[in-house]
């Protein structure tokens, strides 16, 4: 499992809907990260690259 802002998001599912797990993130917001990240919605959890988790991080903190 990804560690985003202190909560553990699940590896099975679509990143746009792992995000929304983080308390105060929707889909609208998962979006808007996603799209300053550069990531498309429909990857996996478990299939992003380290560089990608940390690209997530940078943008929700």
């Amino acid at each position: 499992m990804a560690r985003i802002a202190g909560v553990d998001i699940p590896n099975d599912k679509r990143v746009v809907i792992s995000l929304t797990y983080v308390y105060g993130i929707g889909l609208a917001t998962s979006k808007k990260i996603l799209a300053a990240a550069g990531i498309s919605e429909d990857v996996r959890v478990r299939d992003l690259t380290s560089d990608q988790e940390d690209a997530i991080r940078r943008e929700v903190d």
